[in-house]
């Protein structure tokens, strides 16, 4: 691996119209803000996950810490990324979670890591082609837009518990976004959570008690996953509502890469059957022992582009400190004490944020929708995901966004072949 890294310039300035590479740094002091800079930008959506799917909090912040250091060390440290939690994953794991406890979900997870890996492996040995035309642009916006759209009646029940903190953490988060500028701008999702929290400290909706007791440093809680010979309606019987996961994680991870490869080096986009390995083996690991799956984080990639720093330098600061706060009970009992109407507020644009960049993803690459093939493969994949269709087939149970990415490529593959046949297309 390509260590150590080189010195950008002086160490202290960036230049107007330059970029410091993956393989160069600053010094080490701005190497390591930037780092933390790195943690704020992923903590808030990380703490989610675990939040909203009755995951250790502090174990997910470790795996997702381990994750990113194994991500660096298998793409040999040339894709500056974050393994940050996936929301793709929430839906499954509150089903399977409700159905047969924790020990289903982590199952679920294991899988999907496993066959991320896999794919990893395909594209390594044949390149990233077949993934696009398996997922052209409208059927992989449908996917992502039909998971966030999915999740609203979650961020409905969390907002009634508690309206108007929810309303005051929801307003927190639009104005954060407008008011503040580049990095604070960014991070809209995180003040929002802070101040929507502050406002329920300050109205009695939070005790500290679990808080005063957990320590400060300790290995957080480790969990099995369940045992695909003795519980099969709890192995199998819920993968089909994490297979489509692994769609979506490897949507993320080619789009993320290849914004990567624009801003830096093109080369960088030879390294992306590496980074669907390295994310695939990062989720089998947190599957394992109880953590949430992982995937390249946008936002930490929007730090990049404002500070034009994309040193994977600071990717290992920022590694370890999740490493860290993951070894400390004391912040998993902290992030355990922010209540249902903060949750409610963050998650009604969190979820619907996720929906639109589905719906960007079509803006994006210029989806035709005058044409019926395309119109028909959105429109079906929407609704069955919006109004989670079920479909239960012994002890295998498809949920609305299995059957919906299912619909979105079975539609858009079945009309696309007709009408070049037929040729009405």
């Amino acid at each position: 691996m390509p260590l150590p890294w080189t010195l950008h310039g002086d160490g202290k300035t960036v230049g107007a119209h330059e970029i410091v590479l993956p393989g160069e740094r600053l010094s080490w002091p701005r190497t390591i803000g930037l780092g933390a800079q790195h943690v704020v930008a992923m903590f808030g959506a990380t703490f989610l996950v675990p939040l909203l799917t009755g995951f250790p909090p502090a174990t997910t912040l470790l795996f997702s810490g381990v994750g990113t250091l194994l991500f660096l060390v298998i793409t040999g440290n040339r894709l500056p990324s974050y393994l940050g939690s996936s929301f793709a994953f929430i839906v499954p794991i509150v089903a399977a979670t409700k159905a047969h406890g924790m020990p289903s979900a982590l199952f679920g997870i294991l899988i999907t890591g496993v066959l991320l890996a896999l794919v990893g492996l395909v594209v390594i040995a044949t390149g990233t082609r077949w993934i696009d035309g398996l997922m052209p642009p409208v059927v992989a916006g449908a996917i992502v837009a039909l998971i966030g759209f999915n999740l609203a009646p979650a961020a409905k029940n969390n907002f009634m518990q508690a309206p108007v903190t929810a309303l005051v953490t929801l307003a927190a988060v639009i104005l954060c976004t407008v008011f503040f500028r580049g990095m604070l701008g960014r991070l809209s999702i995180f003040l929002g959570v802070a101040v929507g929290y502050a406002f329920a400290v300050a109205t009695g909706q939070v005790k500290f008690d679990a808080v005063a007791k957990a320590p400060w440093v300790g290995l957080p809680p480790f969990t099995l996953p369940a045992n695909p010979f003795t519980e099969p309606a709890a192995t199998w019987g819920i993968l089909p509502a994490f297979l489509p996961v692994v769609l979506v994680l490897i949507a993320e991870n080619v789009g993320h890469i290849r914004g990567v490869a624009q801003l830096t080096d093109p080369s960088v986009n030879r390294v992306t059957g590496r980074a669907l390995f390295a994310d695939g083996v990062a989720t089998t690991i947190a599957g394992f022992l109880g953590g949430s799956g992982t995937t390249t984080y946008g936002e930490n990639i929007g730090v990049m582009a404002a500070t034009r720093v994309y040193s994977t330098a600071a990717y290992w600061v920022a590694g370890t400190v999740a490493v860290l706060l993951g070894l400390s009970p004391k912040v998993g009992a902290i992030i355990n004490t922010i209540p249902a109407g903060v949750l409610g507020g963050v998650t009604t644009a969190l979820y619907g944020l996720i929906g639109v960049i589905g719906v960007k993803i079509w803006l994006d690459n210029r989806v035709d929708f005058s044409k019926p093939k395309n119109q028909f493969t959105a429109a079906t994949a929407l609704i069955i995901g919006i109004g989670d269709f079920t479909l239960n087939l012994g002890q295998l149970t498809f949920n609305g966004i299995a059957l919906g990415a299912i619909a979105a490529i079975v539609v858009y593959h079945v009309m696309n072949a007709i009408a070049r046949v037929r040729g009405t297309d």
